[in-house]
């Protein structure tokens, strides 16, 4: 009986390399970067998109306040506004809030709803006077932003804006309003204000308020007065 030959081996197909990108979008040399090397990238006006989105990147992760002023005049810049904020938005020092707060007299629409948002984000306080007269702004999507900001900003002052706007806005906007308001009493009760955190719960019950921030301030009321931990 004849034994069966055995199938040569096939030869191995050398697996195609991955291309490599073109220099101006190559990010590893930016990924190390000092802030001086950064600033150099954001102000050269030749340099790409690509560059100077991720220069920002890691302006942001490395907290590089000399930064500021670069990323700022980039939040005009339809295409890189979301990533000039993203930079800004972790760097600890008041020049970034003073940039974005400046950002809201000169920006409109998505660009403004954008800087609105990182306000919120980093529950700048001073931003209150000019974030609660936006939310009468005629653009329902920028007074929306404005009591979201208020919201997350959650303080006493931010409270009584967004109180005083649940009767004069109306739809979509009184909406975003009672919704601020709810997250306001959310972080004043974490912050170990839970009277006036109450307060605010029973004001949103009122039943002519919108539903779902009445629901939420009802089961809130509920939750804190049940807790084992209460103050009694």
């Amino acid at each position: 009986m004849q034994q069966s030959t055995p199938p040569a081996a096939k030869p191995e197909v050398e697996k195609p390399k991955p291309p490599t990108p073109p220099a101006e979008l190559q990010e590893r040399e930016i990924a190390t970067m000092d802030a001086a090397a950064l600033i150099r990238i954001l102000t050269d006006a030749g340099s790409p998109e690509f560059q100077k989105a991720k220069a920002c990147q890691r302006a942001g992760e490395l907290g590089a306040v000399e930064a500021v002023p670069a990323m700022a005049a980039l939040l005009k810049d339809e295409r890189l506004n979301t990533y000039a904020r993203y930079g800004l938005e972790p760097i600890s020092h008041p020049s970034a809030d003073e940039a974005l707060r400046s950002a809201l007299t000169q920006l409109k629409g998505n660009l403004l709803i954008g800087v609105i948002a990182s306000i919120g984000k980093r529950r700048d306080a001073k931003a209150t006077p000019a974030l609660a007269k936006m939310m009468y702004a005629g653009d329902a999507n920028v007074a929306s932003a404005a009591a979201s900001a208020l919201g997350q900003i959650g303080d006493a002052a931010a409270a009584k804006e967004l109180q005083a706007a649940l009767k004069k806005t109306q739809g979509l906007t009184k909406m975003a309003v009672a919704d601020g308001l709810l997250a306001c009493a959310e972080h004043l009760l974490a912050e170990g204000n839970r009277e006036q955190a109450l307060g605010l719960y029973v004001f949103l019950s009122a039943p002519e308020l919108p539903r779902p921030a009445r629901l939420g301030a009802m089961a809130a009321i509920i939750r804190e007065e049940t807790r084992v931990g209460r103050p009694r």
